[in-house]
């Protein structure tokens, strides 16, 4: 059952869910000590905690301003004027004075004086002057225009909360906790002792609090979310194991039975069948989608004798661990901790819930050679076997290429065409780009900036939030074989940094994958969705896409009379006497379909092929366009545009009256 929302007034003006979050500093004191619990608002995630607020009243009197009432009120950015800490949100305040106290001071002043004689020999003053300082408590933080406490004797200072501990404010100096029963563990501030590896026993999280528990007898830390959520001593769940689940925190190496990954320490463990789990495993979902596979993956205990790879980062698979398996294809199997990566899974559970039965096929077959098409369903389309003819002036509505040798459906009653295998892609499928299922639909803007290439479309789309795809880089799938690299398939394996594709040399962090040893090939997706064929006015001959080559003496571009690297991928005519840029070849429009117009830039344009018998004249570059579609300006007989960096070079913005306007930069486009 879920917990219901409580309504704060004198806290926050909307309203807040009730959070057991121990650690969390709150908007209300600053502070993230041991609380129990809190509420917290998500619209504006504003968290306070429930000691605060059951605490607080709207109007109080306080020793330290015994002349006028505190009024409860938010200001935050304001200083304490007893801590001088900068406040997170809600203090007290006398607008009168303009005093503000933070919650936290309200109930637990600093003194002026402290004694810790069980760290320092000498009593602490607390200075009342805003000074830049280095904590000498070992905190690694540096004191910035805060109120500290001073020993003037040792010419030392302090944080105010890395030494004063109010007895009523739970910060106990020792406790004895029952999974560390030989010893109490104590209070630490600072760093933690080089003796040990810095991390918490239970959690194996870095400590990097100033204020953790710690037994030096035994080297055992815990921090200070742990003492309060200490792990159960021994967990009976059938869905992960079914037998009794014994704690151990110790360190000890081991394999987790869960995942196939190694730990280190506190393992829950069942005596019976030597299984151990890390603590962490015991929330993996049961059944969920990943975005490298098109059916359901489930939880298993032992994969079972399987020889195979993992469907995500495609390392080799120890089938005697646990992990995630495919029902309908018997082979195919993810790790737990690969299945479960945030840009894998969407972290929806899918255990109890009915899997979609919805039809994903794009058409309805009416008969062999007909088909009824989803997005144009108020005529039919009619199957058209090309291999011989090249139809310029006709383009797929799917991806805007040409019709190249390729079969494909036209409409019976107008103009709409589909390259055959632009017909069959599903309307709903999942993609390495994204963790959610994508839709292809047919584009609603004028244009779209292709998330995987990053060209311009106004084709079909492949889109889910804000991951908007071309139905080409939409259509890759795993695994992915590419002409230019014939012997290998090829991964999305995401990595640590960019990567220089084998294609343009440009660097990206999308690209796709040869995983394997020694061969070290990436291609980015524009790239890899180059067209194969292509025509250009300076060929009369269609151009085949070359990988490069190896070549010795100087090689020039018809198209812009510029030099070419023969080991760069460029499009060569049938003779093999030309090195065509790609670029040059198909220019920045290329996804965008002759006729149409779109918005740029507060500009409207036709999209527009360059085939007349001169070409024409670009006013951003002022030269002659070279690619095949490029841009008119709407209402103009001659005004020109080549690529988007004419575009941006063509307009430049003016002020008048308050109001932006867009001017030519040239004054004769007036």
């Amino acid at each position: 059952m879920e917990s219901e929302g409580v309504s704060l007034p004198l806290i926050h003006g909307h309203v807040m869910m009730p959070l057991n979050d121990d650690m969390r500093k709150g908007a209300c004191c600053g502070r993230s000590e041991f609380t129990s619990g809190g509420y917290h608002c998500e619209s504006c995630d504003f968290f306070v905690h429930k000691k605060c607020v059951d605490e607080s009243s709207e109007y109080i009197e306080h020793p330290s301003h015994s002349v006028h009432t505190l009024k409860l009120v938010s200001k935050p950015r304001n200083r304490c004027n007893l801590c001088y800490k900068s406040i997170v949100d809600l203090c007290y305040r006398c607008e009168i004075c303009e005093f503000d106290v933070d919650l936290y001071c309200v109930k637990y002043p600093p003194p002026e004086v402290i004694d810790i004689s069980e760290t320092h020999h000498h009593k602490l003053t607390l200075l009342k002057e805003h000074s830049h300082f280095h904590c000498d408590a070992n905190c690694w933080e540096v004191g910035n225009y805060e109120f500290s406490y001073r020993c003037h004797e040792c010419d030392l200072a302090f944080h105010v909360d890395c030494v004063w501990n109010p007895p009523e404010a739970k910060n106990l100096l020792e406790v004895n906790h029952s999974h560390h029963p030989l010893h109490p563990l104590k209070l630490y501030i600072g760093q933690p002792p080089e003796y040990s590896d810095g991390k918490c026993r239970f959690c194996a999280r870095k400590i990097y609090d100033k204020k953790f528990y710690h037994c030096s007898a035994c080297n055992f830390s815990l921090d200070k979310r742990c003492l309060l959520n200490p792990p159960s001593q021994d967990v009976l769940d059938l869905k992960i194991h079914a037998h009794q689940l014994i704690f151990r925190p110790r360190l000890d190496s081991f394999t987790c039975n869960a995942c196939g990954l190694s730990g280190d320490r506190s393992p829950y463990i069942c005596v019976q069948c030597d299984f151990m789990i890390h603590q962490g495993c015991f929330a993996l979902p049961r059944l969920i989608n990943i975005n490298r596979h098109d059916h359901r993956v489930s939880r298993t205990s032992v994969l079972g004798v399987v020889n195979s790879v993992c469907g995500v980062c495609r390392q080799k698979v120890d089938w005697t661990w646990g992990g995630y398996s495919c029902q309908k294809c018997p082979h195919y199997v993810v790790h737990s901790k690969c299945a479960t990566r945030k840009d894998v899974w969407n972290g929806k559970e899918l255990e109890g819930i009915p899997e979609e039965t919805e039809d994903i096929a794009p058409y309805v077959v009416i008969d062999d050679n007909t088909i009824q098409y989803f997005s144009h369903k108020e005529h039919y389309l009619r199957l058209h076997v090309n291999d011989h003819r090249w139809e310029e002036n006709k383009r797929c509505s799917a991806c805007t290429h040409p019709i190249c040798f390729q079969s494909f459906y036209s409409c019976l009653d107008c103009d709409f065409i589909l390259h055959q295998n632009c017909a069959e892609f599903p309307r709903k499928r999942w993609h390495v780009l994204h963790n959610e299922r994508l839709t292809l639909a047919t584009s609603k803007a004028d244009y779209f900036h292709c998330t995987a290439c990053d060209r311009l479309s106004n084709g079909f789309i492949y889109h889910c939030g804000d991951m908007k795809l071309d139905v080409l880089c939409g259509s890759i799938s795993e695994p992915f074989v590419h002409p230019s690299h014939p012997h290998h398939p090829l991964y999305y394996i995401p990595p640590a940094e960019g990567k220089q594709c084998n294609g343009c040399n440009r660097w990206s962090s999308l690209v796709l994958t040869c995983i394997e040893s020694g061969c070290g090939f990436f291609l980015c997706f524009n790239c890899a969705t180059l067209p194969q064929v292509v025509k250009h006015r300076v060929e009369d001959h269609p151009l085949s896409l070359c990988y490069g080559e190896k070549a010795s003496g100087k090689y020039w571009c018809d198209i812009c009379e510029k030099e070419t690297n023969p080991k760069m991928w460029f499009y060569t005519c049938k003779e093999h006497r030309a090195s065509l840029h790609t670029k040059c070849v198909l220019g920045e429009f290329a996804g965008l379909m002759p006729g149409s117009t779109l918005t740029y830039s507060r500009r409207s344009y036709e999209v527009v092929r360059n085939n007349s018998m001169s070409r024409p004249f670009c006013r951003g570059c002022e030269s002659h366009c070279m690619y095949p579609i490029i841009l008119k300006m709407l209402g103009t007989l001659d005004r020109y545009i080549c690529s988007l960096n004419c575009i941006d070079g063509f307009w430049y913005p003016k002020n008048v009256s308050g109001m932006e306007f867009w001017y030519p930069k040239n004054v004769s486009d007036m």
